[in-house]
Formats: C-alpha cells, structure tokens, sequence
C-alpha cells in the first residue's frame, strides 16, 4: 500500500517538472517537488534542484537527456553567459559551473566570455570547478576536486589544479 501511495505521489511530483530526468526515482522527485514547489528554492528552475544547490541564469542553460544541474547535493551553477550540456552528464556532489567573472572595475557586473560547453558522456567528480568559456570534449572524466581553466578534449580522463589531461581514454 505505501509503495503503490509513493508511486502515485512521485508520479504527481514528475509531472509538474518541464524538463524531467529519468535517472530519478519516485521518491527524489517528491524530494524535489517539497524543496522546490512547496517551500520555494530555486522555485523557477523547471528541472529537479536539490535543496542544497542553487541556480542562477537558468533561461541561459541548454542541455540534452539525462542531464539535470543542480539535482546533486551542494552543486553551484552560474550561467550568466550561458551554459551547453550535452547528453548524459553526471556531475557529483559539490560541483560548481561558473560562466562568468566579475567585472574588476564594477564588481556589480560580469564579464562577457563564451558559454561554458560540456560534451555528452561527461563525468565531472566530486567537487570540480569548471571557469568561464571553458569546452570540455565528449566522453571525458573529470578528476575529483579538479579546477578546470581551460579547455579539455574529448576522450580524456583529466584532473588536477589546474586541470590536465592525464591519458586518453
């Protein structure tokens, strides 16, 4: 009786997202649905966010299937300038996307640079920082706590600060 009521529920709390991610379970999505509709954080991402993580410039994310920013615990994603996301891209917990830079002279504005642009079967590890305008390649793993400054490509396994290309895959 419980799992066909969480079935049901989770069902109801899918279905209010636009963009939904099928990695998620019935009982993530009630999860998402309290956090987000109910007590209001980051109430106008249209994609599941968890409450630990904060979005801002969502209208500037572009991103394909299995793809959810944000839906991690204490993930940080900035997308002033824009950020591209292919398909089937896993970020952990503590990952952080920041598009742009402040300005030095009017720290109230950003800088412009190019989209952040993350290619599809992306694995970012636990705690990575990709900067602004930074391309990262298809097929390409991330290395925990890695700070990626410049642009990665495809088929790689890359860590490091700053982030480097270790071997190809």
């Amino acid at each position: 009786m419980l799992k066909k009521l969480i079935k049901l529920v989770g069902k109801f709390c899918r279905s209010t997202y636009i963009i939904v991610d099928s990695r998620y379970s019935d009982e993530h999505y009630i999860s998402f649905f309290i956090f987000q509709k109910i007590f209001g954080i980051n109430k106008k991402v249209p994609w599941p966010v968890n409450f630990t993580s904060y979005v801002t410039g969502y209208k500037n994310i572009k991103m394909g299937k299995k793809c959810s920013p944000g839906s991690g615990f204490y993930q940080y994603i900035q997308a002033v300038n824009g950020i591209e996301l292919g398909d089937n891209v896993l970020m952990g917990p503590g990952v952080t996307l920041i598009s742009a830079n402040h300005d030095f002279q009017d720290f109230d504005k950003h800088t412009y640079t190019r989209p952040i642009n993350i290619g599809s079967n992306v694995w970012l590890s636990a705690n990575v920082t990709v900067l602004p305008g930074v391309c990262i390649g298809n097929n390409t793993i991330i290395g925990a706590g890695s700070v990626v400054t410049k642009d990665i490509p495809e088929d790689s396994i890359a860590a490091g600060v700053p982030c480097k290309v270790m071997r190809k895959r």
